[in-house]
């Protein structure tokens, strides 16, 4: 599908592209890896001089640290590594609400605890998490996720567990869960409908947002389709996809889902190669935000270099995501700004705002372009 063809369908779905304000229209070559590695460098940095204390292991600072993981498996840099260590052993390796939680975001750790495992070995690293997410498997329930989020904070150490024990339960709890999201959540009034807007292939954060006569709508009376809660979906897909196979009963519905949303959100990119905070409404706090350009770029890396994504439509995407965001975002310094506070929805930002996710879900994509490029 060519850029044409992509500005077609977003059109057939009632959603517009718009214009940047005021802001260069970015490149849409990739840069080199080099400076690519540069650039996350430089961002990773900052942050890390600016919190010396690695922080809590709650979902926001454990999105961080997927991606300065990311980004020590890009460079090689043993600061990231030893960052990363340092956090990890300050809570022993443990998750907020201890280990009989079912709160998806207190599981978001539990995914650099995998990748220190991984790279370092020792079952204290996994314990935890490990436990935790069997404990899921062996009940019964499987309405926990109600939002959004939830995709990306716990569905990646369920499918890590899964292929680090060959123990498919964990796949198949990892589905059941997400599959209520998608479409088994009720609606305000009680109707099963499901978080996933089938009609465009994007996601409602969470019920209230559904539509369904009662549910919060922009100021213009159009659906909110927040941006970072997508950024959260399509992530989660491209983490699962990392590890479940194509061949597995579900990789097709995951490899689909990823696909059908990198086609509706290739025409909503705004020309300074950011996406607004509405999907759905531009004029609805409309600007520049990282945190869901991020996550986006993350995941139609990924999609390219997976083979799931056609190159010649997508690079030019991704490469407009990528140098916008360092051209808009990032000070000379390293502070990455227009992040979204954290949220539910939409709401106003600005160049000053920076968060831990943000720079993880920069950090995150920064190593998925790197691997694109020479």
């Amino acid at each position: 599908m060519n850029r044409r063809a992509l500005l077609a369908a977003g059109s057939a779905l009632g959603l517009a592209a718009v214009p940047g304000v005021a802001l260069a229209a970015p490149s849409s070559q990739l840069p080199t890896r080099a400076q690519v590695l540069a650039v996350m460098q430089r961002v990773n940095d900052y942050w890390i001089a600016a919190n010396a204390n690695p922080g809590n292991n709650q979902w926001a600072r454990a999105t961080y640290f997927c991606g300065n993981m990311a980004h020590y498996r890009a460079s090689g840099t043993r600061k990231y590594l030893d960052y990363a260590v340092a956090w990890a052993e300050q809570s022993a390796y443990g998750l907020n609400g201890g280990n009989t939680t079912r709160i998806a975001d207190n599981h978001c750790a539990g995914q650099t605890y995998l990748d220190l495992y991984e790279l370092l070995g020792g079952a204290n690293k996994i314990a935890a998490i490990e436990d935790s997410l069997r404990r899921m498997v062996n009940s019964t329930a499987r309405d926990d996720w109600w939002w959004v989020d939830a995709l990306h904070m716990a569905m990646p150490p369920f499918a890590r567990l899964g292929a680090l024990r060959n123990d498919t339960s964990f796949w198949l709890t990892m589905y059941q869960l997400y599959h209520s999201t998608k479409r088994l959540q009720p609606d305000q009034q009680g109707r099963v409908t499901g978080l996933a807007a089938e009609s465009t292939a994007l996601w409602y954060r969470d019920s209230a947002y559904t539509i369904d006569g009662s549910a919060q709508a922009s100021p213009s009376g159009k659906p909110v389709l927040w941006s970072r809660g997508n950024g959260w979906a399509i992530a989660a897909h491209a983490k699962v996809l990392k590890v479940v196979p194509l061949s597995n009963k579900r990789g097709p519905e995951y490899a689909n889902t990823l696909r059908s949303m990198a086609a509706t959100l290739a025409p909503l990119q705004r020309s300074d190669g950011f996406w607004n905070v509405n999907l759905a409404d531009p004029d609805h706090f409309g600007g520049p935000e990282t945190s869901g350009t991020a996550f986006f770029a993350f995941g139609i890396a990924y999609g390219i270099g997976a083979g799931l994504l056609d190159r010649a439509t997508y690079l030019p995407v991704l490469a407009r995501a990528w140098n916008g965001m360092v051209a808009t975002a990032v000070r000379a310094d390293g502070f990455l700004g227009y992040c979204q506070d954290v949220g539910a929805a939409p709401a106003a930002v600005d160049p000053g705002r920076t968060a831990d996710f943000g720079v993880g879900a920069f950090l995150m994509a920064g190593a998925e372009v790197a691997a694109l490029t020479s």
